[in-house]
């Protein structure tokens, strides 16, 4: 039980939060306001791994605990292309917010708005373009990203699936890109 209690601290202190958005709403009662608070939290490993959660309270780091308790339960696993970008270009939507990723070279950086760029600096993106279309609401935007990543598959995935080689895979990705390859060359 000990053990158990300290391997999960462990991954804990491994993990990175970030505050996505704050959203104050007031209740109008009699003699006044009350003023609760929603915040959305994205946490990740920076190794692949990431998650988001929602969380309402009347005081912010109460909001801010629940939802990052809640991101760390719905967790997901991305496969990442060298552990710096993404296998390929995948598009995601949730209600009317829309987003297109991108994969791209080594050095572009993190081209990517607000919630997505936190989305991508906690899983350990490095190279990414980023568009959002549609609504900017940061709950959408998340939601339509997760979306999207739970989409992305690796070659070897890709492999697995249709019994064939990951070498296979990968050379009809270069053939396709129109990359110089000696077999094209000659």
């Amino acid at each position: 039980m000990a053990r158990e209690s300290r391997d999960r601290n462990e991954q804990d202190s491994e993990l990175v939060d970030k505050l996505v958005h704050i959203n104050r709403v007031a209740k109008v009662v009699k003699g006044g306001r009350r003023f609760g608070f929603a915040a959305i939290v994205v946490v990740g490993d920076q190794q692949g791994r990431v998650g988001f959660g929602h969380g309402k309270a009347k005081e912010v780091p109460e909001a801010i605990r629940k939802a990052t308790e809640s991101a760390k339960k719905t967790m997901i696993r991305v496969p990442l292309r060298e552990g710096r970008t993404l296998h390929h270009d995948v598009k995601g939507r949730h209600g009317a917010g829309r987003v297109v990723l991108r994969s791209a070279p080594p050095g572009t950086g993190i081209i990517a708005g607000g919630p997505m760029r936190a989305v991508f600096e906690t899983l350990g993106v490095h190279d990414v373009v980023a568009k959002s279309i549609g609504t900017s609401n940061p709950y959408n935007m998340v939601r339509a990203t997760f979306d999207a990543l739970k989409n992305e598959t690796s070659p070897k995935q890709v492999a697995a699936k249709r019994g064939k080689k990951v070498g296979e895979i990968i050379a009809r990705r270069n053939d396709g890109a129109g990359v110089d390859t000696p077999a094209a060359a000659s």
